[in-house]
């Protein structure tokens, strides 16, 4: 009994799951006591008073590290209901302003440690050279490397200045994949050659700049075998070659790409014998209405049963898991002595305003409500791309017309058309999407739309951009057009405002 109790703390000092509500269950007060690493919040933790969770968190497990994705932009923890006041990476790829970016890195851990947690997970490190990209996309700096590289480093600095550990993601890159691995397991049809010229350099600038965590990918790099990155030897030993020496965290065990193909429990163990350090677990709410009254405390036992039996039948080494839990205790130490973080001056809106592009001429629209064609993709896992604050800030006031530009029939399209006319030539209208490039639904279903419309009202209809800005083909059959390149409350009212001032 005294051997199951010391092999489930060890297992304990390695994993990170979720939990749901705004209190702490018994489960994981009895786990924190039991050694258990920490946790990550995510949007459905937060809707109370999140900084006395935290202080209870802490109180049970002094040494317990909070983890958040605060990544500002189009994907928030804490704004989630609002949206994001803080630039995302690509409005700061864009600008290419490293002072900004690190402003903007201080400003998310200050409001992480704000909260009491403790490791942000952030910044994307990925560098985005796909643009059909379901799951990185807008937040990635950028498609050049040496330009996400520098954004990757302000950031990481501006991250850690506020005391809190940064995690830089997704190793060995997610930006040159067209499939989320929140669904499927994704490959990376790459050569090596390609993926150490192209995709690696930021991580290694970020071990260069003191990031205390690397995140995985569940991602597939053929030449490296056939094991996603996450539970491959092979590819997280390269990140140790590299110089670094942290804390390698996976992404999330519960996501597809891991769950059906060997499970949780299969996962955590061969993730540790990979050489991953802290396990992160994942969002119980993910499986939606399939998801069991204690889906928290099952996909725990599971990653926790799992590495104890491997750890009995000598699978899995106990040298090697101590490794890993001492790698993290030796960070939770490092975050536990930040001083106090003091506020300094952080103007987001005008980044957000400096980092907006404006495509072609339209006159000025007038402080008036609008309507709004909301064409955008549907909200997914990773990202909430179909957020309403988006639409709403954009509306000011007017009707919103949501349209799946994907699934739209002829119907819905003519429907749409007759709701932009209304109101005759005078009125304001905007359409909305985060994906114009050549080929894409939005785009097809863009061009239809201003093709129906009388001429003088598809003149004024201004396209509103939140996603990737697309080439300027693609901008000029848009008719004029805005990029924000985040959905994101602070990037729409900086959009609004370029509405109302074009020749700002």
């Amino acid at each position: 009994m005294a051997q199951a109790d010391e092999l489930i703390r060890l297992a304990n000092g390695v994993l990170w799951p979720g939990f749901l509500g705004n209190d702490v269950p018994s489960w994981l007060s009895d786990a924190l006591e039991d050694g258990l690493a920490g946790v990550v919040y995510f949007a459905q933790n937060l809707d109370g008073d999140t900084a006395a969770l935290s202080a209870e968190i802490h109180r049970l497990a002094p040494h317990a590290l909070i983890g958040i994705d605060e990544e500002g932009g189009s994907v928030t923890r804490l704004e989630t209901a609002t949206g994001s006041t803080v630039p995302g990476a690509a409005q700061l790829g864009a600008l290419d302003d490293v002072e900004a970016t690190r402003a903007t890195g201080y400003e998310i851990g200050r409001r992480v440690d704000r909260i009491g947690a403790d490791v942000v997970i952030g910044p994307v490190a990925d560098v985005n050279t796909d643009p059909r990209n379901p799951v990185i996309g807008a937040r990635a700096f950028g498609s050049d490397t040496a330009l996400v590289s520098r954004h990757v480093v302000a950031a990481v600095q501006g991250i850690q200045a506020a005391g809190v550990a940064a995690c830089a993601k997704h190793y060995p890159g997610h930006g040159d994949t067209h499939t989320d691995s929140h669904q499927d397991l994704p490959r990376l049809e790459l050569t090596e050659a390609e993926i150490e010229g192209a995709h690696l350099p930021p991580f290694t600038a970020a071990v260069r700049a003191g990031v205390r965590a690397i995140m995985t990918a569940h991602i597939i790099a053929p030449h490296w075998g056939d094991a996603p990155a996450t539970l491959n030897p092979a590819v997280l030993g390269r990140l140790r070659e590299d110089g670094f020496d942290g804390v390698i965290i996976t992404d999330a065990l519960d996501m597809s790409a891991i769950r059906e193909h060997v499970g949780i429990g299969g996962g955590a163990v061969q993730a540790l014998a990979a050489g991953a350090d802290l396990l992160c677990i994942g969002n119980p709410t993910n499986p939606g209405a399939a998801m069991l009254p204690d889906q928290d405390e099952q996909d725990y036992l599971a990653a926790r049963d799992a590495i104890v039996a491997a750890l009995r039948s000598g699978e899995l080494s106990r040298e090697r898991v101590e490794q890993a839990a001492a790698r993290v205790a030796a960070m939770s130490d490092a975050v536990r002595s930040r001083p106090a973080v003091p506020e300094v001056p952080f103007d987001a809106g005008a980044i957000a305003d400096r980092a907006v592009r404006v495509d072609g001429s339209f006159a000025a629209f007038r402080d008036a409500p609008t309507t709004v064609l909301d064409l955008r993709r549907p909200s997914s896992l990773a990202v909430d791309s179909a957020a309403a604050h988006v639409a709403l800030a954009l509306a000011a006031g007017g009707k919103i017309v949501r349209l799946d530009a994907a699934a739209a029939a002829d119907a819905e399209i003519a429907d749409a058309v007759r709701a932009a006319t209304a109101g005759g030539p005078d009125a304001q209208r905007v359409i909305l999407v985060d994906r114009i490039d050549a080929g894409a639904p939005q785009r097809t279903v863009l061009e239809r739309i201003r093709s129906m419309l009388p001429a003088d009202i598809a003149a004024q209809a201004v396209v509103v951009n939140v996603g990737l800005p697309a080439g300027v083909a693609s901008s000029d059959a848009a008719g004029p057009a805005i990029t924000s390149s985040a959905a994101s409350l602070l990037a729409a009212r900086a959009a609004r405002r370029a509405l109302l001032n074009p020749n700002r």
